[in-house]
């Protein structure tokens, strides 16, 4: 199978940011996160100097209370008259310096993982400046990729070369976990749309129990205990890293009654007046009867007995949010949950909506360059089906396998990169097969490598399914009588990732 896409490492591809390169093999930067977490804990992070860092990361003070003041009042013009003030040394007198070298812009989910985000954000404040450190609980990243951005834009129109080199050259960091990541990443994309670029790129301070995007990038997999003094090797990786690629997939949902009920973040509906430029983009006919919605994925999607398990996980996290207090403890829950929802003890006698997928689920793909779809027989005995992007998944786990060139070259694979326009399909069986597949003393069920995928889901002793997009669960009404289509296509350009592998 050839590589649907290829990454020039030329400099004249560099979108204003440097180099960009071809997306790391992510094997070797997820086996080495432990020793990232540990190195970031000791003396390393002390190599940092903070003067020198501010210097290369803080922006000047004008452009940085404008980013500020746009992105609170919701207006850029407030943060054009914010920069005005500045200049005039209206305030504290405060010294308003020359271009920075990389401008970093950091936020915090303080929800994350282990509740870290109150004492980082303070951390943050003393390290760089607290103009450039905005809280996700306060700031939504739409409102800095509208309004911050854009003040800087209109301030570089009127003659600011500091504002137009920041513009050019800032970078995001990103202290949460991958569904925060995705969050930004699907904010930044809406550059491309609107024509915007460059495109910051995004850096990362794994604050969330799986962390699978910050381990395929160099990021390490856990916050580590050391976090004070590492967070200033954070702050410079996110500053001089090479810059990777990263495939985005939507993924479109045809549903021909009803509503999802409380829709993930990762969802959303789709309107009439979006349903034209889907069917253009993607070549499929959405009916004007069905309920559609749109979501994008940059780490996997799965339907089956790991979603239900995520979706239950979710909602205990919700209501007693005391429970999960960390990685381990999540970790604990999820085990508990595994258990508990019939993945590991489903009795032989149990009714067939407790066992296997190929119940409910059709399978078709397209290959690279092949226009038609393929049907792709289901095995009887997954319960739980992965649609792939990143080599890890599952707190740093590779249920896909570093495979041997003459299996690959048997079924037709090809290596598995993150930038290479495919997804790796595979299926988990009962619990006891997760376990050793996590456990990476066995490899999952490989089924498929597609450049595009489509599922066709029916009812019948099932009144629903479940499925997750980046960790985000939800349960997907299904009918008897009907197909639910879903449906996923490649985004048509990358997401921009820092590799902090350094």
């Amino acid at each position: 199978m050839e590589r649907a896409g290829e990454v020039s490492s030329a400099a004249g591809n560099d979108n204003g940011n440097g180099a960009v390169r071809r997306s790391p093999s992510t094997a070797p930067s997820a086996r080495v996160s432990i020793w990232e977490s540990v190195r970031a804990c000791g003396i390393w992070g002390k190599e940092v100097d903070k003067a020198e860092l501010r210097r290369q990361v803080v922006m000047p003070l004008h452009l940085r209370r404008a980013v500020a003041a746009a992105v609170a009042a919701k207006d850029e013009a407030a943060g054009v008259a914010a920069a005005s003030a500045a200049k005039e040394g209206a305030g504290d007198g405060e010294k308003d310096e020359g271009p920075t070298v990389a401008p970093l812009v950091v936020f915090v989910n303080s929800r994350s993982g282990g509740r870290h985000g109150p004492e980082l954000k303070v951390r943050l404040h003393e390290l760089i400046t607290e103009e450039q450190v905005f809280d996700l609980s306060v700031v939504k990243p739409s409102d800095f990729v509208h309004y911050g951005l854009s003040c800087l834009e209109r301030l570089a129109d009127q003659g600011d070369n500091c504002a137009k080199a920041a513009r050019e050259k800032i970078r995001i960091v990103v202290a949460g976990g991958d569904g925060t990541v995705g969050w930004m990443l699907g904010c930044l994309s809406d550059l491309y749309k609107m024509k915007r670029e460059p495109v910051p790129p995004t850096g990362i301070i794994p604050l969330g129990t799986g962390n699978d995007l910050a381990r395929s990038f160099g990021w390490g997999g856990s916050f580590p205990f050391g976090w004070r003094s590492a967070v200033k090797r954070y702050l410079s990786k996110a500053a001089t890293g090479p810059i990777c690629r990263l495939d985005s997939w939507q993924t479109v949902i045809q549903m021909p009654e009803g509503e999802i009920k409380e829709l993930p973040y990762s969802l959303k509906k789709v309107e009439p007046a979006d349903r034209l430029e889907i069917s253009q983009g993607n070549g499929t006919e959405l009916s004007e009867k069905a309920s559609c919605y749109k979501g994008v994925f940059y780490n996997y999607l799965s339907i089956g007995m790991d979603a239900q398990v995520a979706y239950g996980f979710h909602h205990l996290r919700d209501e007693k949010p005391y429970l999960a207090q960390g990685p381990v403890a999540n970790k604990l829950i999820y085990a508990g949950y595994s258990c508990t929802q019939g993945w590991f003890c489903t009795p032989c006698t149990a009714s067939p909506q407790l066992r296997g997928l190929k119940n409910i689920l059709r399978l078709y793909i397209k290959k690279v360059n092949c226009s038609e779809w393929e049907q792709v027989q289901m095995p009887s005995s997954v319960r739980s089906l992965v649609v792939l992007n990143l080599y890890n998944y599952g707190s740093g786990r590779h249920p896909w396998g570093d495979l041997k060139p003459e299996y690959l070259e048997k079924r037709g694979f090809i290596e598995a990169h993150s930038d290479d326009g495919l997804l790796e399909i595979f299926g988990l069986k009962e619990g006891w097969h997760a376990s050793f597949v996590m456990a990476e003393l066995i490899k999952a069920k490989h089924i498929a490598q597609a450049a595009a995928i489509k599922f066709e889901m029916r009812g019948g002793q099932w009144n629903r399914a479940y499925v997750q997009m980046d960790g985000e669960p939800w349960k997907q009404p299904l009918i008897q009588d009907q197909s639910t289509i879903l449906e996923i296509n490649k985004v048509p350009y990358h997401s921009l990732m820092i590799n902090g592998e350094q």
